[in-house]
């Protein structure tokens, strides 16, 4: 196996395909959760229902994630890339811009309005990280896959950072939906220059390789067993990103604590995520293991839950250092979505590194109803518990049972 230099690694990892994803990837998390972070003032100035409305409209997000993420997948494997990296991005951008506008529509009731936006958002932001690891992990040599992909979302998942803190200096939330459009339209621009997967050019004119086939997961059981598990083992981060905190006002009361703001919830957890990815990476590539990277940043993630639940958190600072705890221990996000690029052929691989996380967002509306069903005879803390030992057990029992995909060349199809 090669060994490179650190000048060969630099250059390699500070590509333009690996600084232009993780640049694409900060914008598609700053739009992904600005809805999360405004939506107690945005639903509020709109006269909507803040818990009803508010998860109604999430859940119509999420929906396009899942919608999105099998459109963008095949159209990454049958168009290339980059029709992905430049179609996602516009419209996302639009819809973000068109949210920023939703006070001036001459509608009454614009829940259902809301709604539909933000599934187009959430349609248009589905594409996004699946279309950019997978040209990186195409790009790089393999053994600094890893890496390159942690890069990749560990600056992105700042996006979160400067989301709230861009909400909190306008203090207008929908100025900031017009700088998370303006961020992605900008962002288009410099898309330009960015050349197709090597990789994928080699078989992009075969005609006898079909390509982009979704349905291909459900017609060979060890496909479709792999594709499960993948989409398993991101549960978790989702659980305690979905539940925990974007729903962390719920969890005020019973914890006798006057108010916890789900906005800072969100970002102290992403500013734990992206210091997790970054180091998700390192840790992979010391242990030259994907899987005992990914299991024991879940051990050290259901730690962090319990104690928050169950630990005596009695004051808004320590719910916020449990959530950037739980970001720390979920940061296996970009490991996760790596691996996922790693166990498919070239033909089908940008369907499934785009759709299996966008599986798991998709998977949040039905977390949600499992919490909102459960905590009426439960309580918030008992639902969270249930609802995430699910989660983690399914995550567990993947992350120990799939193959390692560590060092695996990736010029192969299904």
């Amino acid at each position: 196996m090669k060994e490179f230099t650190t000048q060969e690694k630099l250059k390699h990892l500070l590509s333009f395909p690996v600084i232009v994803a993780a640049l694409g990837y900060f914008v598609d998390i700053y739009d992904l959760l600005l809805f999360g972070i405004v939506r107690v003032p945005s639903l509020k100035d709109l006269n909507l229902d803040v818990d009803t409305a508010g998860t109604m409209i999430l859940n119509f997000q999420m929906v396009g994630l899942l919608l999105g993420g099998i459109l963008w997948g095949i159209l990454g494997d049958k168009k290339g890339r980059l029709s992905v990296l430049f179609g996602s991005i516009l419209v996302y951008s639009l819809a973000n811009i068109a949210c920023g506008f939703l006070p001036h529509f001459p509608v009454e009731d614009k829940t259902m309005l809301y709604a539909w936006l933000r599934f187009i958002a959430g349609i248009g932001l589905a594409g996004e990280l699946g279309a950019g690891i997978t040209l990186v992990s195409e790009s790089l040599p393999k053994q600094l896959r890893a890496i390159g992909t942690s890069i990749v979302a560990g600056f992105g998942l700042l996006g979160a950072v400067v989301a709230q803190l861009t909400v909190e200096l306008a203090g207008d939330w929908t100025i900031a939906y017009y700088i998370g459009g303006a961020l992605g339209l900008m962002l288009l621009v410099l898309r330009i220059s960015v050349a197709e997967s090597g990789i994928y050019n080699d078989i992009k004119h075969d005609s006898n390789i079909k390509k982009g086939n979704f349905f291909s997961f459900f017609t060979n059981w060890n496909r479709f067993v792999k594709y499960m598990k993948c989409i398993a083992i991101g549960l978790p981060t989702w659980f305690c990103i979905g539940i925990l905190a974007v729903m962390a006002n719920q969890f005020a009361p019973v914890m006798g604590i006057d108010s916890i703001q789900p906005g800072k919830a969100i970002m102290w957890a992403y500013v734990g995520i992206s210091v997790g990815d970054f180091a998700s990476g390192f840790i992979s590539h010391w242990l030259h293991s994907r899987k005992k990277a990914i299991f024991y940043m879940m051990l050290f993630t259901i730690v962090g839950a319990c104690l928050m639940l169950f630990g005596g958190t009695k004051s808004e600072n320590m719910y916020y250092f449990y959530c950037a705890w739980l970001g720390l221990g979920t940061g296996y996000w970009a490991m996760f979505v790596t691996v996922g690029a790693e166990q498919f052929g070239t033909n089908i691989r940008s369907t499934a590194t785009t759709t299996i996380p966008n599986m798991v967002r998709g998977l949040v509306p039905v977390m949600l109803l499992a919490f909102d069903g459960l905590k009426v005879n439960n309580g918030v803390i008992t639902a969270a518990a249930i609802v995430g030992f699910f989660a983690f057990a399914l995550g567990i029992y993947s992350t120990l049972t799939i193959s390692e995909t560590h060092n695996k060349d990736l010029d192969f199809n299904e």
